[in-house]
């Protein structure tokens, strides 16, 4: 019995290494030979099937027990009908060739053994055979053969279930199984490769692989129509220098020989091919022992992305509040007001309420934690419920907020509705834009007051009150409201300066200043340094009874400075001061006429001996001496 267990096992052997062998060499035949490679699998399996007569065990004489059976079952399951029947016709033809006692009953066993397969086939006609219709193949092949060593007369004469059906039985199913595993196993690998090689030549992106001299070996078809090449094999063997100008062909060699001189990756570098933009990514390829022996590269065309992101970068005013998704805060709420979903940035966006933001919390219970934790500067001190209502109502509307967290943060909140009523809420951290806006309004502010202020003196300089002059002129023209305006100059300054120093007439003209300021007091007076030692003060919904006074006060402020002027025929500082006053239309047609007819007045002021306030309008004039 022993020698019978031997032989079983050597055929089986023979049985799994002759379907192994072509389960190997199927996929060139189904590759050469389309639909005609099922009648190679019935010629292989026949002969699978003949050798393993050729090794049978003869049991009495006539009768032989082999391993014929797996080899056409696995045909008819995994080939059809037509294989079936080549793999049994020639088991059948070879049986009958041989004779003996059994040789009509054997004969009948090809022929059910092959209808086995081939029902389980239409079984699984739908579907490719899986692992559950090899156990079944199995099982029936099992069954059968009890069944056969029962009914046949011939071996059951001899007692052929009794005597050698345990090994028989056995190494027929455990060879149908190996037989059944070993074609789905190639079959599931070609499948991948299959997939592989499909997903590699039809990738949307430039797929290649290149050997250590940057040699192109495998590409896919987009390659070739990046390149205008019909075939992706016309690329095999070539390099960058044969593609591109030699300057952008020594940069990607001298990238790539570097990557796989570190074996460092490069991922989403930017290449400029022509006039476009890629983003490629290499990888080093290693063999067994390590050793990078080339790279393989996926190389995305993202001309179109590039030329809209310079079309953000140009229309930044006008879309300041689109960001980046991901990388912001984000969360989903439905529409009763629970959140049903949220990222971790979204949660530390929020620091004081970051526990109350779990998925299932309510927008109410979400904002009661904010009131608590004082974390938002606009949450009131009162009506705390009023106000979570009130901006829990808000929720699903689109809207664009900006708030300022109690450190100082700033978040920019963008809430847009879905169709299906959810919320999408994106958060992000605006602080430094918000730092730097604060800093360039002060900016701003600062040089504005620098380009409209007297460096000396500190008051408004002859720029801004152009400025102002034109802009008052106009309202009290449409306002009919009076307007006045004193020129005033300091007398015998030039002396002034000769004898005591420019420091010291630096010091009179801020004490001259001072003076002004002191006299025109209104937030609406406008005091100006006019260059010089000339000052203007402009004086809006004031007459002339009322520009005097403010006059009279200068020169009584001067006064009481008692500055030492010692050329001066006073012996003092004093000044000399023109009003002109206008209302009205004359203001309309003729702007310039205040500023002439003070000067003329200033003038007159001067001629007639200085230190003296002048006022004139409309040809008459009123002389005062002051001091």
């Amino acid at each position: 019995m022993n020698g019978v267990w031997a032989q079983f096992a050597g055929n089986l052997a023979f049985v799994g290494l002759a379907i192994s062998l072509w389960a190997h060499v199927s996929i060139w035949f189904q590759r050469e030979l389309g639909n005609y490679s099922r009648i190679a699998f019935g010629v292989a399996a026949g002969a699978t099937s003949i050798g393993s007569i050729l090794l049978a065990v003869q049991f009495s004489p006539g009768v032989y027990i082999d391993l014929r059976f797996p080899p056409i079952a696995i045909a008819g399951l995994f080939g059809g009908p037509i294989t079936a029947i080549v793999a049994a016709l020639m088991a059948v033809t070879f049986r009958i060739a041989i004779g003996g006692a059994a040789m009509a009953e054997g004969v009948m066993a090809i022929a059910i053994v092959a209808g086995i397969g081939v029902a389980i086939n239409f079984y699984s006609r739908k579907r490719s055979p899986v692992f559950s219709d090899v156990a079944i193949l199995t099982g029936a092949i099992g069954v059968s053969l009890v069944v056969m060593l029962i009914v046949f007369p011939t071996l059951a004469k001899v007692h052929a279930l009794q005597l050698i059906g345990q090994p028989m039985i056995g190494f027929n199913c455990l060879a149908t199984a190996l037989c059944g595993f070993i074609i789905l196993k190639t079959e599931h690998l070609e499948l991948e490769r299959s997939m592989l090689g499909t997903s590699f030549s039809q990738a949307p992106d430039f797929l290649y692989i290149k050997d250590r001299d940057s040699r192109f070996i495998i590409v896919n078809e987009n390659m070739a129509k990046l390149y205008r090449h019909r075939t992706s094999s016309g690329l095999t063997g070539l390099t960058d220098f044969d593609l591109h100008a030699t300057l952008l062909a020594e940069e990607l060699y001298h990238n790539e020989q570097e990557l796989m001189r570190t074996g460092v990756p490069m991922i989403d570098a930017l290449e400029h091919i022509g006039d476009r933009y890629m983003l490629a990514s290499k990888v080093p390829v290693r063999n067994k022992d390590g050793r990078v022996i080339g790279l393989a590269g996926v190389t995305r065309d993202i001309t179109e992305r590039t030329a809209l992101e310079h079309e953000l970068r140009e229309s930044r005013n006008l879309l300041s509040h689109a960001m980046a998704g991901m990388s912001d805060g984000f969360a989903m709420f439905d529409k009763k007001g629970f959140l049903i979903f949220c990222n971790e940035q979204y949660r530390e966006a929020f620091p004081l309420s970051r526990d109350a933001r779990v998925v299932g919390a309510h927008i109410s219970d979400i904002l009661r934690r904010i009131a608590e934790t004082r974390e938002r500067l606009d949450v009131p001190t009162e009506n705390i419920e009023d106000w979570i209502k009130a901006a829990a109502a808000t929720l699903h509307r689109n809207k664009d907020e900006e708030i300022q967290l109690h450190n100082g943060d700033w978040r920019s909140i963008r809430t847009r509705l879905a169709d299906n009523g959810m919320a999408m809420v994106a958060v992000s951290d605006i602080t430094a834009t918000k730092q730097a806006e604060i800093a360039l309004r002060i900016s701003a502010e600062q040089l504005k007051n620098l380009a409209e202020t007297d460096g000396l003196t500190g008051i408004v300089n002859r720029r801004a009150f152009d400025e102002a002059f034109m802009r008052e002129l106009a309202r009290s023209a449409r306002n009919r409201k009076p307007l006045s305006l004193l020129m005033i100059d300091i007398d015998r300054f030039k002396a002034y300066n000769d004898t005591y120093g420019h420091l010291a007439g630096d010091q009179c003209l801020r004490v001259i200043s001072k003076c002004l300021l002191q006299s025109a007091r209104r937030p609406v007076d406008i005091v100006a340094r006019y260059g010089g030692e000339e000052f203007v003060v402009l004086l809006p919904e004031i007459d002339e009874e009322g520009a005097m006074v403010v006059a009279e006060l200068f020169a009584h402020y001067l006064s009481e400075e008692n500055i030492a002027h010692t050329k001066s025929e006073f012996g003092k500082v004093t000044a000399s001061i023109g009003i002109s006053s206008e209302t009205g239309l004359v203001l309309r047609t003729e702007p310039s006429r205040l500023l002439s007819i003070a000067d003329a007045a200033l003038y007159d002021a001067k001629a007639r001996g200085r230190n003296r306030i002048i006022y004139r309008a409309r040809e008459e004039a009123e002389d005062k001496k002051t001091g």
